[in-house]
């Protein structure tokens, strides 16, 4: 019997099975079954593990309504549907698990009304981004750089900015403290199949670095939502607080998410070029100009917070110049080098780790896929540090500058239908009022700032 037969008889298929032995010989007592909402908040329902054949044939049910963005009251009925590749253990124990280990699957949700996946679930929106790439032949390959904060906890166990070191980037022990820290990460999310390259102190005090390797999309997106739990769970076992927030304290560097993106064909990479100054393809090209084109709409999903745009400012190495470069960082996308062909591959330098990443990989996706439809012409890189160019430089260069806060990136979705078409109607509907009524919140709220500097000023 193929697995295809046995999921259509109801019955686990071989990978499924698999599942189930491995939650036996790894005494699991609680699966965790994961998805997220539009904002890319990690949501999960738990259940015994005796239940996992039952999540495996039939789903489990949830209250849809419940959840941000997701649907109103009477259209509530939704169902996870795990996935078996994503099953890992959890490298950490959790007060409800009696003792033993728990696991974790992430779930595909589905609109129980129609029995078709559900439009306002973002790991959906990303798998139908990479449909429409494999029905051009492409397969999508991308590997983000996700930075975050270690913080010390006060007395009652809540958060400060007070950074647990003084290291700058690539520092060693002594001024690295968190090098334990990360290696337990390390340690953890290689337990969960991760596979590590490397890990730094970044720039800032307190900030850190661990990348791991390209994958396909789907998986790297997946990866991401597992990193910033991982991270957060392990670092709090060290009574510190990790933070992705993109800039949780003024005037040093921001924390980012820089995303490599690459599309392979026939198992060659399509981005490569040998006979190219740069190595790059026209298709890598073309794909280069769509995400130029439709960078600020791509801006809303990627940089999807108030604080975001505190990180995307001149002079603390984050882009806010719409160009690109093959050698410098002040460009919004950089190619980086490769020593192999198959790694020729392109970097968004803008995405900051407080993002969804199945919308915003979908969102770079459709793009890119957008400059290759339209064949649209790359325009020259700039080798120049644009952080040192003025306004009529920049004119003259034709390049043009980010959105400057939320609203003017939501603005600038309203206005780019093909990344709305990315998201699709519901998650676009669902993630401009969310963050329209964010920045309304924020544009009406006094500041400390504003307060020291005007209160008794006039």
């Amino acid at each position: 019997m193929t697995d295809e037969t046995a999921a259509a008889d109801g019955g686990l298929t071989a990978e499924e099975q698999d599942v189930i032995d491995e939650i036996d010989e790894e005494n699991v007592d609680f699966l965790r079954l994961q998805f997220t909402d539009i904002l890319g908040t990690v949501k999960n329902v738990s259940v015994p593990a005796s239940q996992a054949e039952k999540a495996f044939t039939e789903g489990i049910y949830f209250d849809g309504s419940s959840i941000d963005g997701f649907v109103r009251i009477q259209e509530s009925d939704m169902r996870l549907d795990p996935d078996p590749s994503t099953f890992a253990v959890l490298p950490w124990r959790n007060g409800d698990d009696n003792g033993g280990a728990a696991a974790r699957l992430i779930c595909d949700v589905i609109d129980t009304s129609t029995g078709e996946p559900f439009s306002g679930d973002p790991r959906g929106v990303l798998k139908d981004a990479i449909a429409r790439a494999e029905e051009m032949g492409y397969d999508v390959n991308m590997a983000p750089e996700p930075e975050f904060f270690l913080f010390e906890e006060d007395e009652e166990g809540r958060a400060t900015t007070k950074t647990n070191d003084a290291g700058g980037y690539f520092d060693l022990a002594p001024k690295d403290l968190a090098s334990d820290v990360r290696r337990d990460i390390i340690y953890g999310l290689e337990s969960m199949g991760f596979d590590i390259e490397a890990s730094h102190h970044e720039v800032a005090q307190g900030q850190h670095e661990i990348n791991f390797t390209y994958d396909d999309a789907l998986s790297t997106a997946d990866n991401v939502a597992t990193f910033r739990a991982v991270v957060r769970a392990i670092a709090a076992e060290h009574d510190l607080h990790a933070t992705f927030m993109p800039k949780p304290i003024a005037r040093i560097n921001g924390s980012g998410m820089h995303t490599h993106m690459s599309l392979f064909k026939d198992g060659e990479n399509a981005f490569h070029d040998d006979d190219d100054e740069f190595n790059l393809s026209d298709t890598a090209k073309s794909y280069v100009a769509g995400i130029l084109d439709h960078a600020p709409a791509i801006t809303a999903v990627a940089n999807p917070t108030v604080n975001s745009y505190k990180r995307l400012v001149p002079g603390y190495e984050a882009p806010v110049y719409v160009a690109w470069s093959d050698r410098n960082r002040s460009a919004l996308i950089r190619k980086p080098a490769a020593r192999v062909p198959a790694a020729s591959r392109i970097e968004l330098r803008s995405p900051d780790p407080s993002c969804n990443p199945y919308l915003a990989f979908a969102a770079m996706i459709h793009a890119g896929l957008d400059g290759i439809e339209r064949d649209l012409d790359c325009p020259d890189p700039v080798r120049e540090n644009i952080y040192e160019f003025d306004e009529g430089k920049r004119e003259e260069y034709g390049i043009t500058t980010l959105p400057s806060n939320l609203g003017e990136a939501v603005d600038a979705l309203e206005a780019d239908e093909t990344i709305q078409s990315a998201l699709g109607d519901h998650v676009t509907e669902k993630f401009i009022e969310a963050k329209s009524q964010e920045f309304g919140e924020y544009i009406v709220e006094v500041s400390e700032w504003e307060l020291d500097r005007y209160l008794e000023k006039f």
